[in-house]
């Protein structure tokens, strides 16, 4: 498996409102990219200090799955007018996921 992590802190001028709508879009994209195996979002817990301010977690079968992800067009589309216009920073990586014994 193949896991994509990204961690977002938005911009303080951002409305409840527009982060709410990025989790929205986010959410619709299983629906419409069939390489998507396992898709989780959510804005932080606030339970620690200095945290990102939400998250997505999302698994495939291998790179080439999530490749197709993150070059959809409908994945670019809510980046474009959804997340970036709110986000102050942002932190991702890609790893393979490895069976625990």
């Amino acid at each position: 498996m193949f896991r994509h992590v990204v961690l977002f802190t938005w911009a303080e001028e951002s409305t409840g409102e527009q982060r709410a709508r990025v989790a929205e879009e986010l959410g619709r994209l299983p629906a419409a990219i069939p390489e998507i195996r396992a898709y989780t979002l959510g804005a932080d817990a606030g339970v620690s200090p200095g945290n990102h301010q939400f998250a997505v977690v999302a698994d495939f079968d291998d790179a080439d799955g999530f490749l197709a992800y993150r070059d959809h067009p409908l994945h670019q589309a809510v980046i474009a007018e959804h997340i970036k216009p709110i986000v102050a920073s942002r932190a991702a990586a890609q790893f393979e996921v490895q069976a625990q014994a």
